[in-house]
């Protein structure tokens, strides 16, 4: 895969992109991320990429000819163009597990106070927000996107399955995880751990998982009780959506 950033500040990449898992990616061929300097497609010599809005308003608006220029060099037949806004959609596991299955990714990263609206119109296929705050510009949007997808090809975790169990992988919040020693300063782990019976351990790590959710994030609860049910439906099966 690859996945090119568009950017103001092609010089703050690789960042935390560049190191531990993501990083060990790259240097191995499994992927590869570019920052591609927006400035680059600009059409005068100081490199303007951005202009005052019309009808007036604070700030300044990124320019609309470097933008599609810049876009359509980096196009080819398989190409998603999505851009940090955000009036996006809301990024979530379920996206990035979606994004990455494409071979070709680009990502805008907003500037100043947006873009020119003929951007969005003309040469942006999705837009996506990380949360429902302001940052300064999308390059820390983008470097979260990026991370997020990047773990989810095959071989970039080294064993598949690490990304499968994770939060929000299942619509679930991880279980509780421990190690040695078993017991410290009185904390002791889980006997059921300690047991080997890998059915009874399975079960207890899926009631756990309910039980956080539940408890931490309801609005996943809800989502996860409401698929489960249509699953539950659909197969004859009941499932009352109590975890125990």
């Amino acid at each position: 895969m690859r996945i090119d950033v568009v950017t103001l500040f092609p010089e703050i990449y690789p960042g935390p992109l560049g190191s531990s898992i993501i990083g060990r990616a790259v240097k191995n061929g499994l992927l590869e991320i570019r920052a591609v300097d927006l400035r680059e497609f600009s059409h005068d010599q100081r490199g303007t990429v951005d202009d005052k809005p019309y009808g007036g308003g604070p700030g300044m608006l990124m320019k609309v000819e470097p933008l599609f220029e810049c876009v359509e060099a980096l196009r080819e037949a398989e190409t998603l163009v999505v851009m940090t806004s955000p009036r996006g959609r809301k990024f979530d596991q379920e996206m990035a597990a979606e994004l990455a299955g494409l071979e070709h990714l680009v990502i805008v990263c907003g500037h100043y106070e947006g873009v020119d609206e003929r951007v969005r119109t003309g040469v942006i296929d999705r837009e996506i927000s990380i949360g429902d705050y302001i940052l300064t510009s999308g390059n820390l949007a983008a470097m979260v996107m990026a991370d997020a997808i990047s773990r989810l090809l095959p071989g970039v975790l080294g064993k598949d399955e690490s990304s499968q169990e994770e939060s929000f992988s299942q619509g679930l919040l991880e279980y509780p995880q421990y190690t040695r020693p078993p017991e410290y300063r009185g904390m002791k782990v889980p006997e059921i751990l300690l047991s080997g019976d890998h059915g009874r351990i399975a079960a207890w790590r899926r009631a756990c998982s309910e039980t956080l959710t539940r408890e931490l994030r309801p609005d996943l609860w809800e989502r996860y009780r409401a698929q489960r049910s249509e699953e539950s439906d659909s197969s004859g099966e009941s499932w009352n959506g109590q975890n125990k």
